[in-house]
């Protein structure tokens, strides 16, 4: 598996502004990842429970912080869910986690 795409994580961490409020400020990473599509099965489970998965992408795990929402290609994402496969025995592959995605505008 190739890592040849780039994605932004967006995620949010706690601030103050200059009047000492706090509010929440969004960051973004950019990482590469693995572009799939999503499996039948999951497009047909996730849709009788009104969700509609659209696409997947494969980060590596120590990349990843839980953010909600992802940017690829312009285009903004929510994370529905994420699976971490078990770890292969070869030594020279990195844990990855997947992350199952719906668009924002769908």
């Amino acid at each position: 598996m190739t890592f040849d795409d780039e994605l932004i994580l967006v995620g949010t961490t706690e601030g103050e502004n200059p009047m000492g409020d706090p509010i929440t400020i969004d960051t973004q990473s950019v990482v590469f990842c693995n572009v799939q599509s999503t499996t039948r099965s999951e497009h047909y489970s996730a849709a009788a429970n009104g969700l509609k998965p659209e696409i997947v992408f494969v980060v590596n795990v120590y990349e990843y912080n839980k953010e909600k929402v992802v940017i690829y290609d312009d285009d903004q994402y929510n994370v529905l869910r994420t699976y971490q496969p078990k770890k292969s025995k070869d030594l020279s592959d990195f844990e990855t986690i997947e992350l199952v995605c719906e668009g924002l505008n769908s």
